[in-house]
């Protein structure tokens, strides 16, 4: 037997036990009882959940700590619950969660990332959440209105987050040696961003004034709907839908990333770029903007950027162009692609899910977002401040703050201003989107069509084909499935 099925037959031998060890604390019964009822409660002995997760490895201090914080929490709170941390082999998360999940032993809580839940769907191992939320209080209060839309589509996965968009951001210090930032801010009109774009170069001393990693998604965040983007389907003056990369509007945007490329503003490298070496061009002064997901990971730009060039060098955040439309990418709202879920297998799923329902509250958010007191934080005057600590510590239960009303030292906010202001500015500034989930038997062909448009843009935006190949490509998209798509889209979207 070579490593890695000696490795695979360890991680099953653990995953077996574990499950075995929970089935025995049985404490749940069919019907939901979130929030502590007595099937929850797991009386004198300890309910034994087994719990999958990214980032989450049984060996890491950290996670060690999070995890007894819990347990002595809840338990204080009526709740006596053990947590067994499965480790997840290196590598991607959705190929070792993926090889977990087909042994047959399924954890009690699962954290799935994206792209891992064909198996979880085709085999119908995850418990339908609706009940348990309905009768939720802090969850309920934590959801966002696109969250509660995706569940109403996807009742499996429960995902306490802001969506995840891109939000473009450029460094203060940065902004102020291109006198046009403030009027492209002011009046963020795709002309006034390609002034801006400009003086970047020219003035502020910048290689490049954006970069991205791999793809143009985060340009689109930015230029998307100033071109008319407005949604995944465009619905034409016959009333019919099409996609909206195949359409006028997708033509000319990509015309106008082409310009940016050709004239070395938008990065040479973006295609090979991955996120570390991105992050490094912009702390660095190459690139002047960057796009990252609002709130969390534009605190961490901010923090970065600032501890490398200076309090001046704080993000501001950009809002999105303004042309046919105003708005950052649209928000998927057919279903959560990550999040948490019940085992629809597991003994314990009351215990399961009042653990989500305890990290939700405010002192399970306080373990999971800030820490432990005496390390990540203290406590003076009754309010909260943070240590340097803190900085090595991240949510992985709750990203969303709508429900966290810790009382933070001001001197010590969870959020930094650029960070905030980040999250009001996707707030107000985003759109719900028109897209579907893809039916299994068209998944092939969506797939088929995706990588017709990735391999066209790609090569327009570089110059290797130009608006005059629109046609072509539209009718290549249609061939490899597009079309298939499209008659699908117009019986579904009402």
């Amino acid at each position: 037997m070579n490593k890695k099925l000696v490795t695979l037959a360890a991680i099953l031998m653990t995953v077996t036990t574990a499950c075995s060890t929970g089935g025995n604390k049985t404490s749940g019964g069919a019907s939901p009882a979130p929030g502590g009822s007595a099937a929850a409660t797991g009386g004198s002995q300890p309910v034994t959940l087994t719990i999958v997760s990214k980032d989450f490895q049984p060996e890491d201090a950290n996670v060690q700590r999070k995890v007894k914080a819990i347990e002595e929490a809840m338990k204080a709170d009526g709740k006596n619950v053990k947590l067994q941390v499965l480790p997840v082999q290196s590598g991607t998360y959705s190929e070792k969660l993926g090889l977990i999940l087909q042994s047959g032993n399924i954890p009690d809580l699962i954290y799935f990332q994206g792209g891992d839940y064909n198996f979880a769907i085709t085999q119908k191992i995850l418990e339908d959440l609706t009940p348990y939320v309905d009768k939720s209080t802090n969850i309920k209060a934590s959801l966002n209105d696109y969250n509660k839309e995706r569940m109403k589509n996807y009742p499996y996965l429960l995902w306490l987050s802001p969506p995840i968009s891109a939000v473009p951001v450029v460094r203060q210090d940065i902004l102020d040696k291109a006198p046009s930032g403030k009027e492209a801010i002011a009046n963020p009109t795709t002309d006034n961003y390609y002034k801006f774009f400009k003086e970047l170069k020219e003035k502020a001393g910048v290689k490049y004034a954006y970069t991205t990693a791999g793809t143009i998604d985060e340009l689109d965040s930015m230029f998307g709907q100033s071109f008319g983007l407005t949604s995944t389907w465009i619905k034409g003056a016959d009333g019919k839908y099409s996609y909206g990369k195949t359409t006028q509007a997708e033509k000319e945007k990509l015309d106008f990333y082409a310009k940016l490329y050709k004239e070395g503003l938008l990065d040479p490298e973006f295609l090979t770029k991955k996120w570390d070496t991105k992050e490094k061009a912009f702390y660095d002064g190459q690139a002047g903007i960057i796009a990252g997901s609002q709130g969390k990971v534009i605190d961490v730009y901010n923090t970065k950027a600032i501890s490398q060039n200076g309090a001046g060098a704080k993000v501001v955040p950009l809002p999105p162009a303004k042309g046919k439309a105003q708005g950052y990418t649209p928000v998927d709202v057919s279903k959560e692609s990550r999040g948490w879920a019940v085992s629809k297998t597991s003994k314990n799923k009351d215990m399961a899910f009042a653990v989500l329902e305890y990290m939700a509250g405010e002192k399970g958010q306080i373990i999971d977002k800030i820490g432990i007191e005496g390390s990540e934080y203290t406590m003076a005057n009754g309010k909260i401040k943070l240590t340097d600590k803190f900085a090595a510590w991240y949510p992985n239960f709750v990203e969303s703050i709508t429900n966290f009303k810790a009382p933070m030292d001001p001197s010590t906010p969870y959020l930094t201003e650029p960070a905030m202001k980040s999250l009001e500015m996707f707030t107000s500034m985003s759109t719900k989107d028109n897209s579907f989930v893809i039916p299994s038997d068209l998944a092939s062909k969506w797939d088929a069509a995706n990588a017709v448009y990735k391999e066209f843009a790609a090569n327009m935006v570089t110059g290797k084909k130009t608006a005059a190949d629109f046609d072509k490509f539209v009718a290549d998209w249609n061939a490899a499935g597009g079309k298939d798509v499209t008659d699908y889209a117009n019986k579904t979207i009402k």
